[in-house]
């Protein structure tokens, strides 16, 4: 449905009313989901990979050291890589200035402080109202056709991929109201991909879980494998995130905040005129 404002542009609804519930709902739910899962990941912050939690050589670690003048550093380890990273990972200020062993700093977690079950409890709380959340768009995607109508790229768009990419490089955005290829794509993988892996891999943490379904462990090559691709998954969707900022601010952050929260969504006219 088109319209124009009082300028006379052309306003088309883009976003119905379920993609932006959905949308503000997940951008909840990922923040707290985000913080307390730091606070859960200080608590033991390394990753490992196997079947076995044996504890040896991890894939990563957030650790702290003691030096020779008795102040405490913090390292990060990736592989056979190693980074002083004091003040933001392995240690960091407590709440007087005095450094001290932590994974993530204060700021980053929810608590601030060391909690590890309150840590818990908001962090499940958030991730049971993601899937509830993830489960009622899908059932209004697949009625409305969403899915098919806004998301599906077409193989005209998927043979100009490359164009499309120079222009993003050139940020020359052009307003016609649907998504491009890329975002198309991203969000495929984001809806699809992302967010059942995360949710999957923490199913598969969970003992109680893995007395029911023992075959995720199979699949995930063990709780801490299960462990590491559930953090990895984690830093995909923040990168996620941060480049879907970076994206709306480069585009039109009037226009496209204005769509996601009332639907409303201003086109290009030369766009509108070279289409009629």
């Amino acid at each position: 449905m088109e319209q124009q404002d009082s300028a006379g542009s052309n306003v088309i609804y883009r976003h119905r009313w379920p993609t932006r519930i959905w949308h503000w709902a997940n951008a909840v739910c990922l923040f707290f989901l985000l913080l307390s899962g730091l606070q859960i990941f200080n608590a033991h912050p390394a990753l490992y990979f196997g079947q076995q939690s044996t504890f040896d050589d991890p894939a990563l670690s957030l650790t702290a050291f003691r030096a020779a003048d008795r102040t405490i550093h913090g390292q990060t380890q990736i592989g056979s890589w190693t980074f002083d990273t004091t003040g933001y990972l392995g240690a960091s200020p407590d709440r007087i200035g005095n450094m001290v062993p932590r994974g993530f700093p204060p700021w980053l977690t929810i608590p601030s402080y060391r909690d590890l079950s309150t840590g818990r409890v908001w962090h499940f709380f958030f991730a049971w109202l993601l899937v509830i959340n993830g489960l009622v768009f899908l059932v209004f995607s697949l009625a409305n056709r969403h899915f098919v109508r806004d998301l599906a790229p077409s193989g005209r768009e998927l043979g100009g991929i490359g164009h499309t990419i120079l222009e993003h490089i050139r940020f020359r955005f052009h307003h016609d109201g649907r998504y491009n290829v890329l975002q198309k794509l991203s969000y495929i993988v984001v809806i699809f991909i992302l967010l059942p892996l995360i949710v999957a891999t923490g199913l598969t943490m969970s003992p109680g879980m893995d007395s029911w379904a023992p075959w995720l462990l199979d699949v995930f090559g063990g709780r801490q494998s299960a462990r590491s691709i559930h953090f990895i998954t984690m830093a995909l969707l923040v990168t996620f995130f941060i480049v879907h900022i970076l994206m709306v601010l480069a585009a039109g952050p009037i226009n496209e905040m204005r769509s996601i929260i009332t639907g409303r969504y201003k086109i290009d006219p030369e766009l509108k005129e070279g289409s009629s």
